[in-house]
């Protein structure tokens, strides 16, 4: 199925078509109180079309653009007696906004008035809008002239409208409430709208805005036939449980969960006459069949910040319209951001504006990502951006834009340098307080920056092994010149001599220059590998004593030593002993 809306001037024969061509009238008129309209048709390729039928009145404008805003194709009505008519015009100006590139041109009531002038007038006034080169006909809905012919373009027109994507996530603008098959009862009520893209199937879950309500497919309706699932392009009713009829609306939406950004602040590009510092401040939104106030911050020339005073389902690359009633001005937007930058600090605006002005109208996932320089997959993926080729991927949730991922990387080094010259005792910064200082979401980011010559050690990242402080390395190498052997462990008194304090001695062993198997033990760098090597020959297992007396040195650095290869995992405890571990004896039996 495809789907057209009717356009053009009130009385100019929009309806009087529809019945002609679908055989039942699209609305029924109470005075001029005429509200959306719909039938359908099967074309001459067996082709099936809905038609969506809008009030031509200037009075219901909100309703002509509730129509249209959710369809593909416009069939625009002139009729011949009376021309092009303000109202086609503010039409043609609402469709010109919302981007509509197909339709059909009909000229109507060619019985009543030759035809020619008001198809040239009308040809004219097109040429300079989206509808540019669309196909017309002339036509008469009384003597049924030219009827085949407008069937065949409508046929026509059908076949070049793009093929909707059926796995695209589900947003269905609601332009009327019905009564469902249980009213107010457990059933819920049925709503109507044009379904753009995706499928909707009975049983599923759809989140209701802006209430954020949970409502359930309980049946589908298209075409007057019940489906048990439908896609897009398609007119449907459904029926909804879990939200009563009086909490439903025309303007509201439903729309799959977690697919959509929902927001109320979002960067556009405008196209109209004016400049958008021109535009009024107040203005109306509409997109589907909501309108919606808005306050609009002039950025650049053709961009502004838009506040919402309703949350809407959005994503990038959106197209609607911005319409001042009093002054019927309208504009056409492109959603450009879902989630923009707050704009507080001075200049932050200009800068945004500058930013902006290099976007293409419908932004993809890369230069997104550059914006924002990490994501989450899923928040890409609401904003209605896939993941770009060139993103590093961090883990299954997070996205990083290659260029500010190396940036990070450099930023980190520089603040663990920063923060070892300010405190050359000090252990690498706490995951904490680099993710902080890098202004990041997630300490995993971190932690994935910490990439050598970077390194991740008991909760802090550590730079490359610095250089000690002078004194403190000239304290290492007396201490190594006086030291008889790789296991002897001058004492505390010694050490303090040296001038080899705790923090000191804390600093020597992060860079290796000592081995600190306990805070009371301090060998030479490698005195653990070599004690593995002398241990490898005991029998297996072995004690205290024994260690002691194969390694020549005491209880104290014994039991150090000990304690510092069962952390490694290179000995392990049995009982009162110890013995070397499967990773341990495969090594020594390499080795050999």
């Amino acid at each position: 199925m495809q789907v057209v809306a009717t356009a053009g001037h009130v009385d100019h024969g929009k309806s009087s078509l529809v019945r002609a061509l679908a055989g039942t009238p699209a609305g029924e008129r109470r005075g001029l109180s005429l509200d959306l309209g719909f039938a359908w048709t099967t074309l001459p390729s067996g082709e099936r079309l809905a038609f969506v039928d809008v009030p031509g009145h200037e009075r219901f404008v909100t309703t002509m653009l509730a129509g249209v805003g959710s369809v593909p194709a416009v069939l625009l009505a002139v009729a011949a007696d009376e021309g092009w008519m303000p109202q086609t015009g503010e039409h043609l100006a609402a469709i010109d906004g919302l981007g509509v590139r197909h339709g059909v041109l009909a000229i109507t009531r060619s019985d009543l008035a030759d035809p020619t002038l008001a198809l040239r007038q009308a040809r004219e006034r097109v040429a300079g809008t989206s509808l540019r080169g669309v196909e017309a006909v002339t036509v008469s809905a009384v003597t049924g002239q030219g009827l085949d012919g407008l069937a065949a373009a409508l046929d026509r027109l059908a076949a070049r409208l793009p093929v909707p994507d059926g796995t695209a996530p589900v947003r269905l603008w609601v332009d009327r409430v019905l009564a469902g098959a249980g009213g107010r009862t457990a059933d819920g009520a049925a709503v109507t709208g044009t379904l753009a893209a995706g499928t909707v199937a009975v049983g599923d879950e759809l989140i209701l805005t802006p209430s954020g309500e949970r409502a359930r497919v309980r049946g589908i309706e298209s075409a007057r036939e019940p489906l048990d699932r439908v896609s897009g392009v398609a007119r449907v009713a459904l029926v909804l449980g879990g939200v009563p009829r009086e909490r439903l609306g025309r303007g509201m939406a439903l729309v799959g969960p977690g697919r959509w950004t929902h927001t109320t602040s979002v960067d556009v590009r405008t196209r109209s006459g004016e400049a958008t510092g021109r535009l009024p401040r107040r203005l109306i939104l509409h997109i589907g069949s909501a309108a919606v106030p808005v306050g609009l911050r002039p950025l650049g020339p053709d961009t502004a910040r838009l506040t919402l005073n309703a949350r809407l389902p959005l994503h990038i690359g959106d197209t609607a319209l911005l319409r001042d009633p009093e002054r019927r001005v309208v504009a056409g937007v492109h959603v450009l951001d879902v989630r923009p930058p707050t704009l507080v600090r001075r200049g932050a605006a200009t800068a945004r504006a500058r930013e902006l002005a290099s976007w293409p109208d419908r932004p993809d996932g890369a230069r997104v990502l550059r914006r924002h320089g990490v994501l989450r997959r899923s928040d890409l993926a609401v904003m209605g951006c896939a993941a770009p080729p060139s993103a590093i991927g961090i883990d299954d949730e997070w996205l990083a834009d290659p260029d500010h991922w190396e940036d990070l990387h450099r930023r980190l080094a520089e603040e663990l340098a920063a923060h070892g010259e300010a405190n050359p005792l000090a252990p690498g910064l706490p995951l904490e307080s680099a993710r902080l200082r890098l202004g990041l979401p997630s300490r995993r980011l971190v932690a994935a920056l910490a990439r050598p010559p970077l390194r991740l050690k008991d909760g802090r990242v550590h730079g490359p092994d610095p250089e000690l402080p002078p004194e403190v390395a000239g304290a290492v190498r007396r201490l190594h010149a006086e030291t008889g052997g790789p296991f002897e462990a001058p004492g505390a008194e010694r050490l303090a001599e040296l001038g080899l304090t705790p923090e000191a001695l804390g600093a020597a062993a992060r860079a290796g220059a000592v081995l600190r198997p306990a805070d009371d033990v301090v060998l030479p760098p490698g005195a653990d590998r070599e004690a593995l090597r002398i241990l490898c020959a005991l029998p297996q297992p072995f004690t205290v004593g024994q260690a002691c007396e194969a390694l020549s040195t005491g209880r104290r650095v014994a039991v150090a030593l000990l304690e510092h290869l069962d952390r490694q995992g290179l000995t392990r405890r049995l009982g009162d002993g110890h013995a070397l571990s499967g990773d341990s004896v495969e090594g020594r039996t390499a080795g050999k």
